[in-house]
């Protein structure tokens, strides 16, 4: 794959600011899209994301949305999965399914003289997929393969234990690849609804990086989504981490236990987040040295890794973690984790780690704008989270603007160690369930 280089997009400032020149691009059929020129390499990469993902499975209907998603290359049009597979490598196109809790995404990548049959291609994955039998019972053979795959791997049990603990019948509560009982049952008409209920001009986000002019990628967003229909399906209610504060523990048979912890978080709009990211990057960030990782990991050799993070998702916010010991430490690691959660939301952070994780947060920054692909899927992504355009440029200024008063003022409401919860995976010595 074709990619820029990075200094196409940094500047040597300190802190570090990324330069990204992005035009907002609205085409005939007024379909928006943010757009970076970059000419000198004839190669584009392209970013379309639909908001709502397997959340909008319906009731009973758990995997349709995943199940679909699986088979938008699997036939489209005129074209079997063969055809279509051959369409693309004779194209040397890119083009890249995923489906998650919130979002469905299409990640293309193609050169600018295939740019037209290229489009073409993504056109009929999105409008005319045929879902033919035989490509529906194949796919829903590996989904059903992954399915019982994952119910020996301890970090999914456990990730699934804190899902329906936190989340219940809503639609985090459970696996979005659905159960096997419930792939099973699918239908075709099933697995229909579910593309018509993902796949609508009213929630797609779109970003374009590369050869391509703001005229070009006008036609290119009428091509792809003119013909979709204008609504998409019910998005689910918001939900809040409602699981009960303690440890409970899921018996399997392996030597090293998994764990999961959570609480309640905060939305990325809330005026303190930037206040809450540097606070939690000191906790437990990753590829930083913080807090978590020096006391479970460097002082006593409890795990070879332990990290935290801020998920602020479209239905519910959570502040979580997840490391894994072996099953006589396990019980110590977690008291730990317990001691620094207390000592985050007393105490605070010093002026030197507040210093520290500000110059790794801005100096990191610009170097995620590292190619066409990333930074398309950065632009899309600030889309969804509604930041304005001129984000990448301003975003270090807001991370250096926190002081210190307003760090731990946010540590200490941040932090809830009466609301923390574990789940712990395993055979853990010596630690005691406290929550079913």
């Amino acid at each position: 794959m074709i990619r820029l280089a990075i200094a196409l997009f940094l500047i040597a400032a300190v802190p570090a600011r990324a330069q990204v020149p992005i035009q907002e691009v609205t085409s005939p059929g007024g379909i928006s899209a943010w757009l970076v020129e970059e000419h000198s390499i004839p190669f584009v990469a392209l970013e379309l994301r639909f908001r709502g993902g397997t959340s909008l499975d319906l009731p009973g209907k758990r995997g349709a949305t995943n199940l679909m998603a699986g088979l938008l290359e699997e036939g489209a049009a005129d074209m079997d999965s063969r055809a279509f597979a051959e369409a693309k490598e004779d194209l040397a196109t890119s083009i890249d399914f995923d489906v998650y809790g919130d979002v469905l995404t299409v990640s293309a990548q193609f050169l600018t003289e295939n740019m037209q049959p290229s489009i073409d291609l993504i056109r009929a994955s999105l409008v005319e997929p045929t879902f033919d039998d035989v490509a529906v019972e194949r796919v829903r053979g590996q989904v059903l393969s992954y399915i019982n795959s994952r119910q020996t791997d301890p970090d999914e049990i456990a990730g699934d234990a804190m899902n329906a603990a936190a989340y219940g019948d809503h639609p985090y509560g459970s696996f979005d690849g659905g159960t096997v009982d419930s792939v099973a049952a699918l239908t075709r008409d099933d697995i229909v609804t579910a593309w018509e209920n993902a796949i609508a001009r009213d929630r797609v986000y779109v970003s374009a990086v590369g050869d391509i002019t703001p005229e070009q990628l006008g036609t290119v967003l009428d091509t792809i989504l003119g013909d979709l229909r204008e609504q998409g399906g019910a998005y689910p209610d918001p939900v809040p981490f409602g699981a009960t504060p303690g440890i409970s523990v899921v018996p399997f048979d392996t030597p090293q236990s998994v764990a999961r912890f959570g609480q309640p978080g905060m939305k990325i709009d809330n005026p303190d987040f930037f206040a809450a990211y540097i606070v939690n990057t000191i906790m437990g960030g990753a590829n930083f040295e913080n807090r978590l990782f020096d006391e479970v990991r460097e002082k006593r050799g409890l795990t070879y890794g332990i990290g935290t993070y801020l998920s602020d998702s479209d239905y519910s916010e959570v502040l979580g973690g997840s490391f894994s010991s072996q099953n006589g430490v396990m019980a110590e690691a977690v008291s730990v984790v317990q001691e620094e959660w207390a000592k985050m939301a007393a105490d605070g952070i010093t002026e030197q780690e507040l210093a520290d994780a500000k110059k790794y947060l801005t100096g990191a920054y610009p170097l995620r704008f590292d190619g066409n692909s990333n930074i398309a899927n950065i632009l899309t992504s600030m889309q969804m989270d509604g930041y304005p355009i001129d984000y990448p440029e301003t975003r270090n200024e807001k991370v250096m603007a926190v002081t210190l008063e307003e760090a731990n003022r946010v540590a200490a409401e941040l932090f809830q160690p009466e609301n923390l919860r574990f789940v712990v995976v395993g055979q853990p010595e010596g630690l005691e369930p406290t929550v079913n």
